[in-house]
This record gives structure tokens, C-alpha cells and sequence, in this order.
């Protein structure tokens, strides 16, 4: 049950209209030269620099240090096409460097909230680290996820519960549910392929709609010109989701 519509905001398979036809014509502006931050927090040891390294470095140690503070890495993607670069953020889970931490909270367009499958009280954390991000955020202006890590220790009954009761919280922080292992490097490049996803489309939308005109033309290769209307609505506000995964 890594990944489940019940758990699932955003249910459309496809990108929005304008952005497929903007990536067909590599008329995406801006958006694939950007970084997209995405903050991942968590309480400590839940594995949040695991989950990010096996992504990045495709590496996993059991003996990993508690994240003093920040630290970042950037990972590429290409995206029906179109090269995209996440900056994920990687911050310390011991309240004694919360202070330092939320200054970084600051312009996330994705937040992770991170908690141990295997311990329920990590879980319990998350709706207080999620809270501490979005104060340092404007409402409505990112994309939620909750994940389960250490997914490779549980099974049966026991993992059945475990994620019931995440996606129970999921639906309530308004956030999508999945499970990962950093260990096994389960569900790791799937989950990361979606939050780039979604987080390219809302980019692109973002610079179609701040383009001082309502009418874009973009060549098709040819020298011939095709015009590309671009209403300012609210969908462009909150993209659907994709199923890139």
C-alpha cells in the first residue's frame, strides 16, 4: 500500500493542457533553469539524510550522524523532456537546532514530513513539523507529503496497521501518503519522480501566467509560429497531480 488514490490529492494522470503542449514545444520558459526546494523534516532518526542519499548517491549507512543544522543536496531530472532540478533540504530533527532550521522552511514548494514506520510517536511529530513549516509559508503555496520510512522492517499485520493509521493522518494534514525504504531503495525514485513532477508542472504554470501577455507564440521547428492561449484561471494555482510514477 506504498502508494494509494486514497491517499492521493491529485488524481489526473496528465499534465495540465498548457504544460504538455509547452514541454512539446520546449516553450517552458524559465522553469527548467529553476531549483525547486523541497524541505524534508522529521523527528531525529527517522531516516531523512538516509532517504535523501539513496536518492542522490544511490548509497545507504547505518551509521549516519544526526544532520547538524542544514544540509542540502540537488538531484536532475528530465521531465517530458525537459531538464528539472530539485534542492532538497535535509534538516536536523533535534529541537535544539530548530531555531537555525525554520530560516531554511522559508520558499519550499514541496514539504516531506518524515516519520518511522516502525514507531508511532514519530508519526504523532509530524502534524507539529508540518505546522512549523507552513508558518514560514504562504498557505496554499506547497505541496504536502507524508512518508513512511524503514518500510523494509515491517510486514504483514503489522505494516497493514501502521499505514492505515498514516493515511488516516494523511487525509487529515492534507498531504499524499507513501512508504519508502532507504534501505532496499523501495518506492525512493518513484516518490522523488512524483514531487518533481508535480513541482515542474506548477512551475511552468507559474511562468505562463507571469508572462505579459496573455498570448504566447512559440515556433514548431518549421519557422512557422503557433499560438498558445493562456488564460489566467485558478486552476493554474493548485496543478492536478500526474501518474509519473
Amino acid at each position: 500500500m506504498w502508494y494509494t488514490p486514497d491517499a492521493c490529492l491529485q488524481l489526473k494522470e496528465h499534465f495540465h493542457s498548457q504544460v504538455s503542449t509547452a514541454c512539446q514545444h520546449r516553450n517552458t520558459g524559465t522553469a527548467g533553469l529553476r531549483l525547486s526546494k523541497v524541505v524534508v523534516v522529521g523527528d531525529l532518526y527517522v531516516g531523512k539524510t538516509s532517504l535523501i542519499h539513496r536518492l542522490c548517491k544511490n548509497v545507504f549507512d547505518r551509521d549516519y550522524k544526526a544532520t547538524i543544522g542544514v544540509d542540502f543536496e540537488i538531484e536532475r531530472f528530465e521531465i517530458a523532456g525537459i531538464p528539472y532540478s530539485l534542492q532538497i533540504w535535509d534538516t536536523a530533527g533535534q529541537e535544539k537546532f530548530k531555531c537555525i532550521a525554520s530560516a531554511y522552511y522559508r520558499g519550499a514548494q514541496v514539504i516531506i514530513t518524515a516519520f518511522d514506520l516502525t514507531d508511532v510517536q514519530t508519526l504523532e511529530h509530524t502534524k507539529q513539523w508540518l505546522q512549523d513549516v507552513l508558518r514560514e509559508n504562504e498557505a496554499g503555496s506547497c505541496f504536502i507529503f507524508l512518508v513512511g520510512t524503514k518500510k523494509d522492517l515491517l510486514s504483514g499485520a503489522a505494516c497493514e496497521q501502521a499505514e492505515a493509521e498514516a493515511v488516516h493522518l494523511a487525509n487529515e494534514m492534507q498531504a499524499e501518503y507513501w512508504s519508502v525504504s532507504a534501505k532496499t531503495g523501495e518506492n525512493v525514485k518513484a516518490f522523488f519522480s512524483r514531487v518533481a513532477a508535480l513541482a515542474f508542472e506548477q512551475s511552468v504554470l507559474q511562468d505562463l501566467e507571469k508572462r505579459p501577455s496573455t498570448q504566447s507564440q512559440v515556433g514548431d521547428g518549421d519557422g512557422d509560429l503557433i499560438r498558445i492561449e493562456v488564460p489566467k484561471t485558478q486552476e493554474n494555482k493548485r496543478p492536478p497531480g500526474l501518474g509519473c510514477c
